[in-house]
């Protein structure tokens, strides 16, 4: 009967892990490279999807509204 139990709670730290991953890895907050790129969101574009889902919000047709540095 604990089988189950098991199966759930390995699956959801499984996504939990992998979610923290892809934040790590991915995020354009977190800057591994201190020296050679300081602030790592600047360099995004208004295109760049850094959302996990977007449900309404067509990143593709955005246009730039900040300025450049």
């Amino acid at each position: 009967q604990l089988i189950p139990l098991i199966g759930f709670i390995s699956v959801g730290l499984g996504s939990a892990v992998l979610y923290l991953l892809r934040l790590a890895l991915y995020s354009p907050d977190v800057s591994w490279d201190r020296k050679n790129n300081p602030e790592p969101w600047n360099k995004l574009s208004p295109t760049d999807q850094y959302k996990f889902l977007a449900v309404s919000t067509d990143y593709k047709n955005l246009k730039k509204d900040r300025p450049s540095f």
